[in-house]
């Protein structure tokens, strides 16, 4: 499930990027008036502005859902490492007026090395 998440994320970050560099600036309009060309596009003399910012708005919400799932998947496995962890076993805690253990009192299977 998350890896198709995922893909479906770049992708929309993809085409939101796509979208973006396709749409003409504000500044656009005043050279197209010049022999742009506008009657030649493919959206009509009126242009593709409304249609392209449409569909980008339409991939920053598919973007932004994809994201909040992303991140309650993270947060779901997150959940389950640290149940893990609590069940591995501490280390006694030692208070400040105790005394500390000898090495002939440590035990056999512990981590300190023998000499």
């Amino acid at each position: 499930m998350e890896a198709l998440i995922l893909v479906v994320h770049v992708l929309v970050a993809v085409a939101i990027i796509a979208l973006v560099l396709l749409q003409q600036g504000k500044g656009a309009d005043a050279g197209a008036s010049f022999g742009g060309g506008a009657s030649q596009t493919v959206f009509g003399s009126q242009g593709g502005s409304s249609f392209f910012g449409r569909m980008t708005g339409v991939f920053a919400v598919v973007f932004f859902v994809t994201s909040f799932a992303l991140a309650f998947v993270a947060s779901e496995k997150a959940k389950s490492v640290s149940g893990v962890l609590d069940f591995v076993p501490q280390a006694p805690v030692v208070e400040a007026g105790d005394a500390l253990p000898q090495l002939d009192e440590v035990e056999e299977s512990s981590d300190v090395p023998s000499n």
